[in-house]
């Protein structure tokens, strides 16, 4: 907590001494919970995932609005929230499931004529965000404290939970802010399988890197997999289509050897009835 997304590649890096070190999808500061950093190969992989869904718990205080919608903001509005039982409360966030509309907060780092919406807030602007299509395929009220709402929520990427908690406060008159942000998946990572930036360095330096991380194609499982010969290899190491058929149009695949060794990512192209290489990997 306290780190930024950016922060925790610059850590994996010097923990591992590895150069090429991306993440998969921006977690605020405030925010714990799951961010998986790819490391070396595995950094082919990270624009697949960055369209994964992904999982929340989260806990909103209702009756307050923050500038930045979360806990590390400035209050710029307070109401009492109204008298709300677990019933009504639940039924107020049927608004909130399935496709909806978001505006996204000041405080975040998509561009805006050239410059980060965060930049222009810390500078005292406020302007006008369009709203984003999102998809929030579970909504769940896990519990009812007041002014507290504790949420378990599955959502498309691109959602922002810190909008989230301010619609729905402004739904209900009476503002809210996103109190407590817990990630607990992004695709098919789960919090119990992640580590801390102190267990990684202690593990490090005792397990071997290979055994220590998923391998890349981990979080590709349910593509379909082409299995290539040595002329196979060579020919998709080289960039070559390599004529098939039985697939999709777009369709994308993991490509092995017979050796199985992982040569990389790959997209049908029904024009032509062959797969051609799309990431191709050579370890």
């Amino acid at each position: 907590m306290g780190l930024t997304s950016h922060d925790v590649v610059a850590r994996v890096r010097r923990i591992t001494g590895e150069r090429k070190v991306g993440h998969t999808g921006t977690l605020d500061p405030a925010a714990t919970g799951v961010l998986p950093v790819c490391l070396g190969a595995a950094t082919k992989v990270i624009e697949y995932l960055q369209d994964t869904t992904k999982t929340y718990y989260a806990e909103v205080v209702l009756g307050v609005e923050t500038d930045t919608d979360d806990l590390e903001g400035r209050i710029v509005r307070e109401a009492p929230a109204p008298p709300l039982d677990a019933a009504a409360l639940d039924r107020a966030l049927e608004g909130f499931r399935g496709p909806i509309a978001q505006i996204p907060p000041m405080y975040a780092a998509i561009k805006v004529g050239g410059r980060k919406l965060y930049e222009l807030a810390r500078a005292g602007e406020t302007i006008e965000r369009a709203p984003r299509a999102v998809r929030i395929d579970m909504l769940a009220l896990l519990g009812w404290e007041p002014p507290v709402a504790r949420l378990l929520i599955d959502c498309s990427k691109g959602t922002y939970i810190r909008a989230l908690a301010r619609d729905i406060g402004r739904a209900l008159g009476c503002g809210g802010y996103l109190h407590r942000l817990v990630r607990l998946r992004t695709g098919p990572f789960f919090l119990d399988q992640a580590l801390t930036l102190g267990e990684l360095a202690e593990e490090f330096g005792e397990t071997p890197w290979p055994e220590l991380a998923l391998h890349p194609d981990a979080a590709l499982l349910d593509w379909p997999v082409i299995v290539l010969n040595e002329s196979g290899t060579i020919a998709w190491r080289q960039g070559k289509a390599l004529p098939a058929g039985g697939g999709a149009d777009g369709e994308r695949c993991r490509a092995y050897s017979t050796d199985g060794d992982w040569l990389g990512l790959g997209r049908y192209d029904a024009a032509v009835g062959a797969w051609r290489p799309e990431k191709v990997v050579i370890l």
